[in-house]
This record gives C-alpha cells, structure tokens and sequence, in this order.
C-alpha cells in the first residue's frame, strides 16, 4: 500500500505562481511513477506531469514551459512547480502513485488540493 498527502494549493492570480507537494509513505520501493492529475468541474481528470522512478519525465501540451514535475527521495516527496498560471489551470490536483508488485500494478491517489487561479 502508499500513502499520499497533498498540500499547496491555493488562490493566485493569474500569471502567478504554486508549487504543490505530495509526500509519499508505505510501500515506496514499488512505486514505479509519480504523476499529478487534475479535474475541473465538469470535466473529466487529466493526466498533468509524471515522473518515473528513473527521473523520466512527461507533461501535458497544456502545460509544457510552465509546469516542472521533481521529485525528492530523500524527502519521500513529489512536487509540482506551477507557473504562469491561467485561469483554466483551476481544478483539484491529485497526486498518483503506480505502484508495481510483480504482474500486478495498483493505482493509488491522495484527496487532492485546490488550485483556483483568478483572472
């Protein structure tokens, strides 16, 4: 099992700046990606960033140039730097772990944070 805890959401302007944590716990050798979601009212969740345990990365064409996805394993830690931000980038974040045990991959997902982005 992993555990996810997001934290740093919140309002900004627009042209601001956010960066989003996700501390991760549990069976974290088994995790082989990181990613952040989003889902904005009335539509359906997005795949935004994501990292994979070998520090690959992959993003949006949304938000290409203005997000950067890093991770910090001493920490346990994902991040999700938010830049230039528009109002559509509003939506609930949610950190997502794939976690591999042998055949099986198990999806897991925190409770989300807010982002609302003011124009």
């Amino acid at each position: 099992q992993v555990q996810l805890v997001e934290s740093g959401g919140g309002l900004v302007q627009a042209g601001g700046s956010l960066r989003l944590s996700c501390v991760f716990s549990g069976s974290i050798n088994s995790i082989s990606a990181l990613e952040w979601h989003r889902q904005a009212p009335g539509k359906l969740r997005e795949l935004v960033a994501g990292i994979t345990r070998g520090g690959n990365t992959n993003y949006a064409d949304s938000v290409k140039g203005r997000f950067t996805i890093s991770r910090d394993n001493a920490k346990n830690t994902v991040y999700l730097q938010l830049n230039s931000l528009k109002p559509e980038d509003t939506a609930v974040y949610y950190c997502h772990a794939k976690e591999k045990e042998g055949l099986f991959e198990y999806n897991h997902w925190g409770q989300g944070t807010q982002v609302t982005v003011s124009s």
